[in-house]
Protein backbone atom coordinates (compact mmCIF):
# COMPACT_ATOMS: atom_id res chain seq x y z
CA UNK A 1 0.00 0.00 0.00
CA UNK A 2 1.26 3.88 -0.94
CA UNK A 3 0.90 5.74 2.50
CA UNK A 4 0.54 9.27 2.26
CA UNK A 5 0.86 11.84 5.39
CA UNK A 6 -0.69 15.40 5.39
CA UNK A 7 -0.72 18.19 7.26
CA UNK A 8 -4.77 18.37 8.59
CA UNK A 9 -6.34 20.95 10.23
CA UNK A 10 -2.86 22.10 12.91
CA UNK A 11 -0.73 23.38 10.24
CA UNK A 12 -0.89 26.97 11.20
CA UNK A 13 -0.94 26.24 14.90
CA UNK A 14 1.88 24.38 14.67
CA UNK A 15 4.14 27.46 12.96
CA UNK A 16 6.93 28.58 13.09
CA UNK A 17 8.22 25.14 12.79
CA UNK A 18 5.59 24.23 9.88
CA UNK A 19 7.13 27.03 7.53
CA UNK A 20 9.91 25.01 7.10
CA UNK A 21 8.82 21.57 6.95
CA UNK A 22 5.09 19.12 7.04
CA UNK A 23 3.96 18.27 9.86
CA UNK A 24 5.09 15.02 9.55
CA UNK A 25 8.50 15.97 9.82
CA UNK A 26 7.95 17.67 13.53
CA UNK A 27 10.47 15.50 15.98
CA UNK A 28 8.72 14.45 19.34
CA UNK A 29 10.13 11.92 20.90
CA UNK A 30 12.78 10.20 19.90
CA UNK A 31 11.73 10.02 16.29
CA UNK A 32 9.86 12.57 13.82
CA UNK A 33 6.26 12.10 13.10
CA UNK A 34 7.14 10.36 9.74
CA UNK A 35 9.66 7.94 11.57
CA UNK A 36 6.85 6.70 14.17
CA UNK A 37 4.68 5.96 11.55
CA UNK A 38 6.85 3.99 8.90
CA UNK A 39 8.21 2.18 11.38
CA UNK A 40 4.84 1.29 12.58
CA UNK A 41 3.74 0.47 9.14
CA UNK A 42 6.87 -1.17 7.98
CA UNK A 43 6.03 1.33 4.35
CA UNK A 44 8.42 4.68 3.46
CA UNK A 45 5.94 7.15 3.32
CA UNK A 46 5.12 10.47 0.91
CA UNK A 47 4.18 13.83 2.10
CA UNK A 48 0.98 16.05 0.75
CA UNK A 49 2.09 19.56 2.23
CA UNK A 50 1.62 23.75 1.06
CA UNK A 51 2.60 23.82 -2.45
CA UNK A 52 6.35 25.86 -1.38
CA UNK A 53 7.52 22.97 0.43
CA UNK A 54 6.27 19.82 -2.15
CA UNK A 55 10.08 19.99 -4.23
CA UNK A 56 11.86 19.24 -1.28
CA UNK A 57 9.04 17.25 0.34
CA UNK A 58 7.44 15.74 -2.64
CA UNK A 59 3.75 12.92 -2.85
CA UNK A 60 3.68 9.78 -4.65
CA UNK A 61 0.08 8.92 -6.14
CA UNK A 62 -0.04 5.31 -6.68
CA UNK A 63 -3.62 4.02 -7.99
CA UNK A 64 -4.82 3.06 -4.52
CA UNK A 65 -3.52 5.36 -1.37
CA UNK A 66 -4.39 5.39 1.90
CA UNK A 67 -4.06 9.03 3.53
CA UNK A 68 -3.09 10.01 7.18
CA UNK A 69 -3.54 12.88 8.83
CA UNK A 70 0.37 13.64 10.31
CA UNK A 71 -1.02 15.20 13.61
CA UNK A 72 -2.05 12.24 14.87
CA UNK A 73 0.79 9.52 16.22
CA UNK A 74 0.69 6.07 15.59
CA UNK A 75 0.00 3.14 18.26
CA UNK A 76 -0.94 -0.31 18.03
CA UNK A 77 -4.68 -0.30 17.48
CA UNK A 78 -4.51 2.73 15.17
CA UNK A 79 -2.00 1.48 12.91
CA UNK A 80 -4.14 -1.97 12.53
CA UNK A 81 -6.69 0.15 11.35
CA UNK A 82 -5.58 2.24 9.15
CA UNK A 83 -3.63 -0.90 7.66
CA UNK A 84 -6.89 -2.73 7.40
CA UNK A 85 -8.50 0.20 5.63
CA UNK A 86 -10.10 -0.61 2.32
CA UNK A 87 -11.90 1.62 -0.75
CA UNK A 88 -14.12 4.07 0.47
CA UNK A 89 -13.76 4.08 4.10
CA UNK A 90 -12.74 6.68 6.80
CA UNK A 91 -11.15 6.42 10.06
CA UNK A 92 -12.44 9.47 12.13
CA UNK A 93 -11.50 10.57 15.87
CA UNK A 94 -14.68 12.92 16.60
CA UNK A 95 -15.00 15.16 13.85
CA UNK A 96 -11.72 14.84 12.50
CA UNK A 97 -10.36 12.70 9.66
CA UNK A 98 -7.24 10.43 10.78
CA UNK A 99 -7.34 8.34 7.90
CA UNK A 100 -8.68 7.18 4.74
CA UNK A 101 -8.28 5.01 1.58
CA UNK A 102 -8.67 7.09 -1.99
CA UNK A 103 -7.34 6.64 -5.68
CA UNK A 104 -5.67 8.76 -7.95
CA UNK A 105 -8.99 9.39 -9.89
CA UNK A 106 -10.68 10.94 -7.17
CA UNK A 107 -10.53 14.62 -7.81
CA UNK A 108 -11.85 15.33 -4.73
CA UNK A 109 -12.23 13.47 -1.47
CA UNK A 110 -16.46 13.50 0.04
CA UNK A 111 -16.75 11.85 3.06
CA UNK A 112 -20.73 11.49 2.84
CA UNK A 113 -20.00 8.69 0.50
CA UNK A 114 -17.67 7.38 2.96
CA UNK A 115 -18.37 3.99 5.32
CA UNK A 116 -17.28 5.93 8.83
CA UNK A 117 -15.42 4.29 11.29
CA UNK A 118 -14.93 5.83 14.67
CA UNK A 119 -11.81 5.55 16.38
CA UNK A 120 -12.51 5.76 19.95
CA UNK A 121 -9.27 4.57 22.02
CA UNK A 122 -6.64 7.11 23.32
CA UNK A 123 -4.46 8.64 20.87
CA UNK A 124 -1.70 11.70 20.70
CA UNK A 125 -2.35 14.11 18.75
CA UNK A 126 -0.22 16.93 18.13
CA UNK A 127 -2.53 20.71 17.73
CA UNK A 128 -0.37 23.35 19.27
CA UNK A 129 3.85 24.07 19.86
CA UNK A 130 3.77 23.69 23.37
CA UNK A 131 2.62 20.31 22.82
CA UNK A 132 5.62 19.03 21.06
CA UNK A 133 7.49 19.43 24.78
CA UNK A 134 4.31 19.36 27.18
CA UNK A 135 3.51 15.63 25.33
CA UNK A 136 7.55 14.89 24.90
CA UNK A 137 7.52 12.32 27.94
CA UNK A 138 4.89 10.17 26.47
CA UNK A 139 6.60 10.09 22.93
CA UNK A 140 9.57 9.47 24.57
CA UNK A 141 8.85 6.27 26.31
CA UNK A 142 6.90 5.33 23.59
CA UNK A 143 9.79 5.51 20.96
CA UNK A 144 12.33 3.71 23.66
CA UNK A 145 9.86 1.14 23.65
CA UNK A 146 9.64 0.70 20.25
CA UNK A 147 12.93 1.37 19.15
CA UNK A 148 14.32 -1.05 21.11
CA UNK A 149 12.48 -3.63 21.51
CA UNK A 150 13.93 -7.07 21.30
CA UNK A 151 17.49 -5.30 20.51
CA UNK A 152 20.65 -5.30 23.21
CA UNK A 153 22.10 -2.32 24.39
CA UNK A 154 26.01 -1.16 23.99
CA UNK A 155 27.55 -2.42 27.45
CA UNK A 156 27.54 0.85 30.01
CA UNK A 157 31.13 2.04 30.98
CA UNK A 158 32.53 1.23 34.28
CA UNK A 159 32.92 4.91 35.06
CA UNK A 160 29.35 5.89 34.33
CA UNK A 161 27.17 6.22 37.61
CA UNK A 162 23.88 4.45 36.59
CA UNK A 163 20.10 4.10 38.00
CA UNK A 164 17.76 1.71 36.45
CA UNK A 165 19.81 0.09 34.28
CA UNK A 166 16.67 -1.39 32.37
CA UNK A 167 15.51 1.57 31.32
CA UNK A 168 18.98 2.63 29.66
CA UNK A 169 19.76 1.96 25.88
CA UNK A 170 23.25 2.56 24.22
CA UNK A 171 23.93 2.40 20.51
CA UNK A 172 26.74 1.34 18.54
CA UNK A 173 29.44 4.03 18.77
CA UNK A 174 28.45 6.18 21.12
CA UNK A 175 31.20 7.82 24.10
CA UNK A 176 30.01 8.16 27.39
CA UNK A 177 32.52 8.08 30.54
CA UNK A 178 32.33 9.62 34.41
CA UNK A 179 28.94 11.00 33.75
CA UNK A 180 25.52 10.22 35.61
CA UNK A 181 22.74 8.89 34.45
CA UNK A 182 19.18 8.50 36.39
CA UNK A 183 16.78 6.47 34.25
CA UNK A 184 14.58 5.83 37.36
CA UNK A 185 12.58 8.42 36.43
CA UNK A 186 12.22 7.43 32.80
CA UNK A 187 14.07 5.99 29.69
CA UNK A 188 17.33 7.38 28.59
CA UNK A 189 18.06 6.47 25.02
CA UNK A 190 21.68 7.19 23.84
CA UNK A 191 22.03 7.18 19.57
CA UNK A 192 24.73 6.07 17.49
CA UNK A 193 28.08 7.85 17.59
CA UNK A 194 26.28 10.66 20.25
CA UNK A 195 28.95 11.68 23.37
CA UNK A 196 28.07 12.56 26.58
CA UNK A 197 31.08 14.56 28.33
CA UNK A 198 32.68 13.65 32.00
CA UNK A 199 30.55 15.39 34.43
CA UNK A 200 27.11 15.69 33.19
CA UNK A 201 24.21 14.47 35.23
CA UNK A 202 20.79 13.23 33.40
CA UNK A 203 17.26 12.48 34.23
CA UNK A 204 15.45 10.69 31.91
CA UNK A 205 13.41 10.21 30.09
CA UNK A 206 16.27 11.73 27.62
CA UNK A 207 16.97 10.93 24.54
CA UNK A 208 20.72 12.00 22.51
CA UNK A 209 19.88 11.34 18.76
CA UNK A 210 22.65 10.16 16.25
CA UNK A 211 25.64 12.17 16.44
CA UNK A 212 24.38 14.23 19.30
CA UNK A 213 26.55 16.34 22.15
CA UNK A 214 26.29 16.71 25.54
CA UNK A 215 29.20 19.15 26.69
CA UNK A 216 31.18 19.21 29.77
CA UNK A 217 29.41 19.30 33.20
CA UNK A 218 25.70 19.27 31.55
CA UNK A 219 22.48 19.45 34.27
CA UNK A 220 19.65 17.99 31.84
CA UNK A 221 16.22 17.04 32.95
CA UNK A 222 13.74 15.20 31.66
CA UNK A 223 11.90 15.00 29.20
CA UNK A 224 14.26 16.32 26.80
CA UNK A 225 15.29 15.29 23.45
CA UNK A 226 18.29 16.37 21.68
CA UNK A 227 17.79 15.70 17.74
CA UNK A 228 20.48 14.32 15.68
CA UNK A 229 23.48 16.26 15.14
CA UNK A 230 22.81 18.86 18.04
CA UNK A 231 24.57 20.03 21.27
CA UNK A 232 23.60 20.89 24.30
CA UNK A 233 25.45 22.26 27.68
CA UNK A 234 24.87 23.96 31.15
CA UNK A 235 20.85 23.53 32.39
CA UNK A 236 18.65 22.09 30.04
CA UNK A 237 14.84 21.11 31.48
CA UNK A 238 12.17 19.33 29.19
CA UNK A 239 13.19 20.61 26.01
CA UNK A 240 13.36 19.21 22.35
CA UNK A 241 15.66 20.32 20.08
CA UNK A 242 14.72 18.90 16.06
CA UNK A 243 18.43 18.67 14.50
CA UNK A 244 21.42 20.53 14.19
CA UNK A 245 20.78 23.33 16.71
CA UNK A 246 23.24 24.32 19.52
CA UNK A 247 22.59 25.28 22.79
CA UNK A 248 26.76 24.53 24.10
CA UNK A 249 27.10 26.65 26.65
CA UNK A 250 26.41 27.36 30.20
CA UNK A 251 22.80 28.91 30.74
CA UNK A 252 19.11 27.35 31.21
CA UNK A 253 16.61 26.47 28.01
CA UNK A 254 13.46 24.96 29.77
CA UNK A 255 10.01 24.07 28.26
CA UNK A 256 11.20 25.16 24.98
CA UNK A 257 11.23 24.30 21.19
CA UNK A 258 14.21 24.60 18.87
CA UNK A 259 13.56 23.83 15.52
CA UNK A 260 16.85 22.79 13.35
CA UNK A 261 19.93 24.93 12.76
CA UNK A 262 19.13 27.42 16.06
CA UNK A 263 22.17 28.36 17.53
CA UNK A 264 22.02 29.81 21.35
CA UNK A 265 24.52 32.05 22.54
CA UNK A 266 27.14 31.55 25.34
CA UNK A 267 25.08 32.44 28.99
CA UNK A 268 22.18 33.04 27.32
CA UNK A 269 18.47 31.67 29.45
CA UNK A 270 14.70 31.49 29.07
CA UNK A 271 12.35 31.85 31.54
CA UNK A 272 9.42 29.07 31.83
CA UNK A 273 7.40 30.45 34.76
CA UNK A 274 5.83 34.37 34.90
CA UNK A 275 6.75 36.09 38.61
CA UNK A 276 3.33 35.66 39.43
CA UNK A 277 2.72 32.12 38.24
CA UNK A 278 -0.46 32.91 36.07
CA UNK A 279 -0.99 31.01 32.63
CA UNK A 280 1.17 31.35 30.11
CA UNK A 281 -0.31 33.15 26.65
CA UNK A 282 1.63 32.03 23.19
CA UNK A 283 1.49 34.06 19.94
CA UNK A 284 -0.11 31.90 17.54
CA UNK A 285 0.26 32.56 13.85
CA UNK A 286 -3.46 31.12 13.82
CA UNK A 287 -5.17 33.99 15.47
CA UNK A 288 -2.93 36.11 15.40
CA UNK A 289 -3.11 36.77 18.64
CA UNK A 290 -2.06 35.44 21.66
CA UNK A 291 -3.18 31.95 23.01
CA UNK A 292 -3.69 30.41 26.24
CA UNK A 293 -1.82 27.58 26.86
CA UNK A 294 -2.91 26.32 29.96
CA UNK A 295 0.16 25.64 31.06
CA UNK A 296 2.51 27.04 33.70
CA UNK A 297 5.54 26.74 32.64
CA UNK A 298 6.24 27.37 28.98
CA UNK A 299 9.65 28.73 27.39
CA UNK A 300 10.75 29.91 24.12
CA UNK A 301 9.95 28.57 20.43
CA UNK A 302 12.42 29.02 17.92
CA UNK A 303 12.40 28.27 14.26
CA UNK A 304 15.17 27.11 12.12
CA UNK A 305 17.74 28.69 11.19
CA UNK A 306 17.27 31.44 14.40
CA UNK A 307 19.96 32.52 16.38
CA UNK A 308 20.94 34.47 19.48
CA UNK A 309 23.92 36.49 20.47
CA UNK A 310 25.63 35.76 24.31
CA UNK A 311 23.71 36.87 27.21
CA UNK A 312 20.15 36.89 25.68
CA UNK A 313 17.49 37.03 27.76
CA UNK A 314 14.27 35.34 26.34
CA UNK A 315 11.08 36.21 28.60
CA UNK A 316 7.88 33.92 29.66
CA UNK A 317 6.08 31.85 25.99
CA UNK A 318 8.69 33.61 23.14
CA UNK A 319 7.96 33.04 19.91
CA UNK A 320 10.69 33.61 17.38
CA UNK A 321 9.95 32.89 13.59
CA UNK A 322 12.73 31.76 10.94
CA UNK A 323 16.38 33.12 10.31
CA UNK A 324 16.13 35.69 13.18
CA UNK A 325 19.18 37.18 14.29
CA UNK A 326 18.67 38.74 18.24
CA UNK A 327 21.64 40.44 20.45
CA UNK A 328 22.14 42.96 22.62
CA UNK A 329 20.95 43.81 26.43
CA UNK A 330 17.41 43.95 27.48
CA UNK A 331 14.49 41.18 26.94
CA UNK A 332 13.59 41.18 23.26
CA UNK A 333 9.56 41.26 22.85
CA UNK A 334 7.46 37.79 23.00
CA UNK A 335 7.23 38.04 19.51
CA UNK A 336 9.92 38.40 17.38
CA UNK A 337 9.06 37.97 13.43
CA UNK A 338 10.55 35.60 10.58
CA UNK A 339 13.28 37.45 9.27
CA UNK A 340 14.35 39.93 11.91
CA UNK A 341 17.85 41.59 12.80
CA UNK A 342 17.88 42.86 16.40
CA UNK A 343 17.30 43.15 19.57
CA UNK A 344 15.59 44.90 22.87
CA UNK A 345 16.33 48.12 21.39
CA UNK A 346 14.40 47.28 18.20
CA UNK A 347 14.27 45.38 14.82
CA UNK A 348 15.33 45.69 11.35
CA UNK A 349 14.71 43.16 8.27
CA UNK A 350 17.24 40.92 8.18
CA UNK A 351 17.85 40.28 4.58
CA UNK A 352 17.63 37.05 2.45
CA UNK A 353 20.79 37.76 0.98
CA UNK A 354 22.94 37.72 4.20
CA UNK A 355 20.76 34.94 5.72
CA UNK A 356 21.54 32.72 2.80
CA UNK A 357 24.79 33.25 2.98
CA UNK A 358 25.01 32.48 7.18
CA UNK A 359 22.77 29.26 6.84
CA UNK A 360 25.21 27.66 3.77
CA UNK A 361 28.62 28.62 6.18
CA UNK A 362 26.54 27.11 9.24
CA UNK A 363 25.02 24.04 6.86
CA UNK A 364 28.37 23.15 5.45
CA UNK A 365 30.12 22.72 9.08
CA UNK A 366 28.18 19.88 9.32
CA UNK A 367 28.68 18.92 5.15
CA UNK A 368 24.80 19.76 4.52
CA UNK A 369 24.24 21.36 1.41
CA UNK A 370 21.97 24.68 1.69
CA UNK A 371 20.14 23.73 -1.45
CA UNK A 372 18.14 25.81 -4.06
CA UNK A 373 14.95 23.87 -2.70
CA UNK A 374 16.17 25.24 0.58
CA UNK A 375 16.59 28.73 -0.38
CA UNK A 376 13.23 28.72 -2.19
CA UNK A 377 11.53 28.00 0.65
CA UNK A 378 12.86 30.25 3.00
CA UNK A 379 12.37 32.72 0.15
CA UNK A 380 8.64 31.98 0.51
CA UNK A 381 8.68 32.30 3.79
CA UNK A 382 10.33 35.65 4.07
CA UNK A 383 7.34 36.63 1.85
CA UNK A 384 4.63 36.08 3.58
CA UNK A 385 5.91 36.69 7.07
CA UNK A 386 6.31 39.91 5.72
CA UNK A 387 3.57 41.50 7.41
CA UNK A 388 4.51 41.05 10.75
CA UNK A 389 7.43 43.23 10.41
CA UNK A 390 8.33 46.73 10.79
CA UNK A 391 9.46 47.46 7.08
Amino acid sequence: MNYILFDGTVRNALLPFTFTRPVADIRIGILTIREKWEKHLGSTTTTLTEEYLSDKFPMVEMEENVMINASFLPNDILVEMVCSLEKNQAIFHGEEVIAFFTNDTQEEVDFDTYEIIEFDEECMKIEHTWDIFAKNDIALREDFELITEGRLSQPIPKSVNVLSLENIFIEEGAKLEFVTLNASTGPIYIGKNAEIMEGSVIRGPFALCESGRVKLSSKVYGATTVGPHSVIGGEVSNSVLMGYSNKGHDGFLGNSVLGEWCNIGADSNNSNLKNNYEEVRLWSYETEGFARTGLKFCGLMMGDHSKCGINTMFNTGTVVGVSTNIFGSGFPRNFVPSFSWGGASGFTTYLTSKAFQTAKIVMARRQVEFTEEDAKILEHVFEITKKYRKE
